[in-house]
């Protein structure tokens, strides 16, 4: 894709993302889910190799604690489950790019999804998983309790709660789950649950 050599060009001579592929996508016409899957996918080279240094395959996990951060797996995880277009980023983690973050409802997809995650999490067996739910997406409370009672029977440790300060908790964590670039940013070790998930099912995700 034209469109995203482009915008590499830029951000890896020190350009800002948005407003690179701002320029880019307007040069060339994009609509707006392409501009999105730009965003998503891109990341300057510098800044994409020191997120994969960090990447932690999922027997690192055994015997540490984990934290998950919710909403941003399982959203990756049903996109999968859907044979939605889920990409692989520069930087090595998997992004979906339905941008329904914060109009997230639960749908068939929810319980297969969970029940993919917390079967890989119970298999390689952590010490711990706090699972990390934003408040402010409706149900996220409902969510949180149907998550214990899965973690409960799969004699998963741990817990599952709705709050408000999602990304601050998670940048204070050891090891995280999520594809989220600003909290893979801010810790040692991240893990990219949906990248294991589609590698066990032969799922190749897209690239640009």
């Amino acid at each position: 894709m034209r469109a995203a050599e482009d915008v590499r060009y830029l951000v890896n001579r020190g350009y800002p993302k948005d407003s690179s592929v701002r320029f880019v996508s307007d040069h060339y016409r994009l609509p707006e889910e392409q501009r999105f899957v730009l965003i998503r996918v891109i990341v300057a080279a510098k800044t994409a190799n020191l997120r994969k240094a960090k990447a932690v395959p999922l027997e690192a996990l055994r015997g540490q604690e984990l934290f998950v951060d919710g909403y941003n797996v399982l959203i990756t995880v049903e996109s999968l489950l859907k044979g939605r277009a889920v990409y692989l980023g520069d930087d090595g983690f998997l992004r979906d790019t339905q941008g329904i973050f914060r109009s997230y409802r639960a749908s068939q997809s929810t319980a297969p999804a969970l029940s993919q995650i917390l079967d890989l999490l119970a298999y390689v067996a952590p010490a711990r998983v706090e699972v990390l739910l934003d408040q402010q997406i409706s149900w996220s409370g409902e969510l949180a309790e149907q998550i214990r009672e899965m973690m409960a029977g799969r004699g998963l440790p741990g817990g599952a709660c709705a709050v408000k300060d999602v990304d601050h908790r998670l940048k204070k964590a050891k090891v995280v789950a999520t594809s989220d670039g600003n909290v893979i940013d801010a810790v040692s070790c991240a893990l990219d649950i949906a990248a294991e998930i589609a590698r066990r099912r032969g799922i190749a995700p897209l690239l640009l």
